[in-house]
């Protein structure tokens, strides 16, 4: 048996044993517990740089792309800012243009301005001119003088002239072929048409009609009873009316007044029908004048064809010398012809027997010459 201290020993070394397995458990334990967090260490690492891995290659395409849209977006923003430059040179041409378009109009509404101005002072100085019944009488008086004298030669016309009654009208017109004149008066009542247009009532347009009416037949029964004389005028007058608005007022308001003096044979005539009037008279004269000439020229073509038929004998005449003479040059031409083949004829001859021997056509010299040979 074994004593105690053996056993004692035996524990004591069971006890040592034991402590060092668990401590060598222990350790071991430690370290693949060591060896397992690095394993999943390095794992985790490794996943992780395979992570860093593809954020940088997906940063890197990010980079990429962010590049190309930079580029793209430059391009663009180039392309745009071309645009927008060609635009805005294309704006600043075009505005230029429209400035240049707008002075040019600004600069014809000016012009207009000032015509208008001009137009008002002299509508004003018209006004002026149609106030006073002396002025407004010349100032008729000077149109139709300016109308007439454009158109008409000083003899066809005259103003201020005197009727064999001693009536003397504005102005007379001599027709050709015609003793007659035709006379035309430029005194239009004006005032009562001026009162007429500047009436505002109906009260006020119904009195300064009565009074137009009551003026233009008094002026046309005057017109008809002066200057319309039978046998030293003509059949009609012409009443002159200086201004184309009262004529077309006339024409609007009062077509009874215009049929009574068509039916007193009274012409009324506004500046621009006078024109008309003056120029188909223009036409006439010119006419007359032709045909006032017309017998100088048939006198002269008469004669021409007097000196023409004149030419005719004397060609006749000249062509008549001119055929004998070639007559007589044909007949000199023959003989000279004649004359030329006999004496050829002489020229070929053998002399030796002139009697007896032949020439070379076989003639005898004796028949061939037409005269004998003197021995």
């Amino acid at each position: 048996m074994l004593g105690f201290f053996e056993v004692l020993v035996m524990l004591i070394g069971c006890g040592i044993l034991l402590v060092l397995g668990w401590i060598g458990l222990a350790v071991s334990r430690t370290a693949r517990d060591r060896m397992l967090d690095a394993a999943a260490q390095y794992e985790r690492q490794r996943h992780l740089d395979l992570q860093m891995s593809d954020v940088r290659a997906l940063q890197a395409e990010v980079t990429g792309r962010i590049a190309t849209l930079t580029q793209s977006v430059g391009e663009r923003f180039d392309s745009l800012q071309n645009r927008v430059g060609d635009g805005l040179k294309e704006n600043v041409k075009e505005t230029t243009e429209n400035l240049s378009k707008l002075n040019e109009r600004l600069a014809v509404i000016d012009a207009a301005q000032k015509n208008l101005t001009s137009l008002t002072s002299e509508v004003l100085s018209l006004k002026d001119v149609l106030s006073n019944k002396q002025t407004r009488g010349a100032f008729g008086q000077g149109r139709m003088e300016a109308i007439i004298r454009d158109a008409l030669p000083p003899n066809a016309f005259e103003f201020q002239a005197t009727l064999k009654g001693g009536k003397r009208p504005d102005c007379i017109i001599r027709l050709p072929n015609d003793p007659r004149p035709l006379v035309i008066d430029s005194k239009f009542p004006l005032e009562s048409v001026t009162a007429f247009r500047d009436a505002r009532t109906d009260e006020e347009k119904k009195l300064a009609a009565a009074r137009i009416r009551t003026d233009i037949s008094t002026h046309i029964k005057d017109i008809a009873e002066k200057y319309i004389i039978a046998g030293e005028t003509q059949e009609i007058a012409v009443m002159f009316v200086p201004s184309e608005s009262i004529y077309a007022d006339l024409h609007e308001f009062f077509d009874d007044l215009i049929q009574k003096a068509q039916k007193q044979r009274i012409m009324i005539a506004s500046p621009s029908l006078l024109m008309m009037a003056i120029q188909m008279l223009q036409v006439i004269v010119k006419d007359s004048k032709m045909r006032e000439q017309a017998h100088l020229v048939q006198q002269e073509v008469g004669r021409i064809l007097e000196d023409v038929r004149r030419l005719n004998e004397r060609v006749g005449k000249l062509d008549t010398h001119f055929r004998q003479a070639n007559d007589d040059v044909s007949l000199i031409s023959k003989s000279t012809d004649a004359i030329m083949r006999r004496g050829t004829r002489l020229a070929d001859m053998e002399l030796d027997s002139p009697n007896t021997e032949l020439a070379k056509d076989g003639t005898r010299m004796g028949e061939l010459l037409p005269f004998k040979t003197v021995e």
